[in-house]
């Protein structure tokens, strides 16, 4: 029945070469060489006696035949994938790409509760400001995101949006006798396209007499956490990262009323991966976790 089918490799490496646009980085994915990609995809190719892409100088591009052929083998490695996971008793390992201040200040405290309801499922973190590409990297399972509830696609899942507050040790707290002698800490986003959420802002919104603050600025949000933490100012930062500080007893909300409203954090899920068990477990516990921050 299946006598007429090529190799599996071969497969692999065409689907790769046509989800990602290249052989170079098909090859890379796959750990072998450009040659023996465009060896597999030839060996296709002539067994098919069709051409599968069109050759450029600098790109690859399906062919009509081609793009038939990279849907079907898209599919087809995926249910493989899929049934390989549900049979084997190995531990399946979640690959997820996130900000750092969120991997560290809400996911990682918390991956305790979804290792006892899962314990056979490993999770890898892959952190940075830059946005991973879930389309195309194989290597990551899903993504969570972070910005402004506009920038959210259809194929996208929204978790929580946060609002900003000032946070600080009941300590540092006390030692004010006025608001004025306070240092505010905030965040400076190394992403541009981010708005900026600031106490500048905070101040003039809730009609703070003070004209000339003390700010200190950092450029990622866990770091004006633990500069907050350390009692050397009032930091400006989400709620969402906020709460285990809070919960703890280790920072104090300045004030709940008055918040600023913040960005949002969302899921995109790798189409590759997305009837994965793993991830439709903790998508699922994700999504109940983040709704106790509404």
């Amino acid at each position: 029945m299946f006598s007429r089918l090529p190799q599996l490799n071969q497969i692999r490496g065409f689907e790769a070469a046509a989800r990602l646009g290249s052989f170079k980085a098909a090859a890379g994915e796959l750990n072998v060489t450009p040659t023996a990609i465009s060896h597999q995809i030839s060996s296709l190719e002539d067994r098919l006696g069709v051409l599968l892409f069109e050759r450029k100088t600098r790109s690859i591009i399906l062919t009509h035949e081609g793009a038939r052929l990279a849907h079907v083998a898209h599919q087809a490695l995926q249910q493989i994938s899929a049934a390989f996971e549900e049979i084997s008793n190995a531990q399946s390992v979640l690959r997820i790409a996130t900000t750092t201040s969120f991997a560290s200040m809400w996911l990682v405290p918390n991956l305790a509760r979804f290792y006892k309801e899962h314990p056979d499922i490993q999770v890898e973190i892959k952190t940075g400001e830059e946005l991973a590409d879930i389309k195309r990297d194989r290597r990551i399972d899903l993504a969570i995101r972070y910005g402004s509830d506009e920038e959210k696609n259809t194929n996208s899942v929204k978790l929580v949006t946060e609002r900003f507050t000032g946070y600080a040790t009941e300590d540092y707290l006390n030692s004010c006798q006025y608001f004025t002698d306070a240092t505010f800490i905030e965040t400076r986003w190394k992403n541009k396209n981010l708005p900026s959420i600031n106490w500048e802002t905070w101040l003039q919104t809730f009609n703070s007499n003070i004209s000339d603050p003390k700010i200190r600025y950092f450029d990622q949000e866990d770091h004006v956490v633990q500069a907050a933490l350390a009692g050397q100012g009032i930091a400006l930062v989400s709620s969402v990262l906020a709460k285990m500080a809070l919960q703890q007893g280790w920072l104090k909300a300045l004030d709940d009323g008055c918040s600023l409203p913040g960005l949002t954090y969302y899921l995109l899920v790798s189409p590759v991966s997305e009837n994965l068990r793993k991830v439709t477990l903790f998508r699922e516990w994700l999504v109940k976790e983040l709704s106790e921050y509404a």
